[in-house]
């Protein structure tokens, strides 16, 4: 199957050449730009992408809330966005971005991806707890 060229697609229409699933979501990575990490994965719906475009922040689509979820909005953690790409098939979005606090998750840590699968079979959190979450969201 071809995938677009986006070079090719008018300015207008960049968010037509996204791949949204059946629910006009798209998966989105968050990774820093100084470090590489990744960060977090969230969701993303034409106004969240819209939106981050637009004033360079990251803002994502909570499928629990069904709301626009503008990240740090509580916790004060936001990531200013320095870069936006897509992926080869058109239906993963990265996000390139400086995280604001050094904070991403919700528990505290760095990254969202703390846990380890030993090789005894068991998760194990290797990541350390920066920020007691009681002390973010209150």
């Amino acid at each position: 199957m071809d995938t677009p060229d986006i070079g090719a697609t008018p300015a207008g229409d960049w968010l037509d050449a996204v791949r949204w699933d059946a629910s006009g979501l798209v998966p989105a990575i968050s990774q820093e730009v100084g470090s590489g990490d990744v960060l977090m994965v969230a969701w993303m719906n034409r106004d969240s992408l819209r939106e981050t475009f637009a004033t360079g922040r990251a803002v994502f689509w909570s499928r629990s809330r069904k709301r626009l979820w503008r990240k740090g909005e509580e916790s004060g953690h936001v990531q200013r966005v320095h870069e936006i790409r897509m992926d080869c098939d058109n239906d993963v979005i990265l996000l390139r971005v400086e995280q604001v606090g050094g904070i991403a998750c919700h528990t505290g840590r760095h990254a969202c991806f703390f846990q380890k699968l030993q090789p005894d079979g068991c998760w194990t959190a290797v990541e350390p707890v920066l920020k007691d979450p009681g002390e973010i969201y209150k």
